[in-house]
């Protein structure tokens, strides 16, 4: 599903037009990456949480040509997923 579609379902959802859902999915979207460019984390509950972690400086290798180089740490954003998306998506059957 792309942004457009999950605007779709939303104004279906909530009987918006699509201009408001979409108005509504920016401002959240950019809700949360100016609180975690804060490294405020981001807490939705039965939902998940959004951080900002930091991750550590290491030696990675280019797979081309296997030449060793020295990654820097540096900050990156992490979702995880509360205990109800857990549930729903794991209720689940495969096909």
């Amino acid at each position: 599903m792309n942004k457009q579609e999950l605007i779709e379902r939303m104004a279906d959802k909530t009987k918006l037009t699509k201009k408001d859902c979409g108005a509504v999915l920016d401002s959240l979207l950019s809700t949360v990456t100016e609180a975690l460019q804060e490294r405020e984390p981001v807490k939705l509950s039965g939902f998940g949480s959004f951080e900002a972690k930091r991750r550590a400086a290491r030696t990675g290798r280019n797979p081309q040509t296997r030449e060793t180089v020295e990654i820097p740490a540096q900050i990156v954003p992490a979702f995880k997923a509360g205990k109800g998306l857990k549930e729903s998506v794991a209720g689940q059957r495969e096909n």
